[in-house]
């Protein structure tokens, strides 16, 4: 079984469309969708997008995913545009993401049993990066036997060992901290292969089709805040540490 991995996609319809455009992403078996797919400039679009995969999409929730969900039975969001994509969904759209599980495994051949979280397996917010040491890591993998597990949240892709755990961060889609472009994973359970992926985009063609499409009246902060800018990897890691 051949497994595309998207996470972090925030809304941002381009970024998605051109990773689904990937010829291994179309002739993947699975896609697995590791979170935090809508809050962002093209909520509603983006979830039509995704669920016209069909049964070729494994979905879960992440953090951002159920702030949507809370927004939309009235509570404030944290960030201006998870406030304003909150109310932009469809009501079967947030019964959809109301419903998502936080973890989905698979049994992925020479990977292995495969355990996909969108931040680590006891929360869908909590940061676990790259460098965090092995004590870290074996706190937060705690009570758990799977040999791979595949996560998000962090925005910047890697691929580790804790502690004879395989782990994977396919980076984000729409989002992405360190290297623009949309940020994808692919793992392919008979050879035991995995490899991160880069989807190349124009920066200012993505930004002038959510300026156009987009109704959220920030939409041009945003843009230049993360798409025609990338965080450094250097600084998002320095932020998250503090948190983590």
């Amino acid at each position: 079984m051949r497994v595309a991995v998207l996470s972090d996609i925030h809304g941002v319809l381009p970024a998605l469309e051109a990773v689904l455009a990937e010829p291994e992403v179309a002739g993947a078996d699975l896609i697995v969708l590791t979170g935090d797919m809508a809050s962002g400039p093209l909520p509603v679009e983006t979830l039509d997008v995704l669920a016209s995969l069909g049964e070729r999409a494994l979905w879960l929730r992440g953090n951002a995913d159920r702030e949507l969900v809370e927004v939309a039975s009235g509570k404030p969001g944290v960030l201006p545009v998870s406030e304003w994509a909150g109310h932009q969904l469809r009501p079967e759209q947030v019964e959809l993401l109301a419903s998502l599980p936080d973890r989905q495994v698979l049994d992925l051949e020479r990977l292995g049993t495969t355990l996909f979280v969108h931040a680590t397996p006891r929360s869908d917010e909590e940061m676990i990066l790259v460098d965090s040491p092995l004590e870290r890591w074996a706190e937060v993998l705690k009570g758990e036997s799977a040999d791979t597990v595949v996560l998000g949240n962090t925005h910047m892709p890697f691929l580790r060992l804790a502690d004879r755990t395989l782990v994977v961060n396919p980076g984000s889609v729409g989002m992405p901290y360190g290297t623009a472009g949309a940020h994808w994973a692919l793992l392919d359970g008979e050879s035991g292969g995995v490899t991160l992926r880069r989807t190349l985009l124009d920066a200012d063609r993505v930004s002038e089709r959510l300026l156009a499409e987009s109704g959220f009246d920030g939409i041009e902060a945003w843009a230049a805040t993360y798409i025609t800018a990338t965080y450094s990897d250097a600084e998002a890691l320095k932020v998250f540490s503090a948190k983590g």
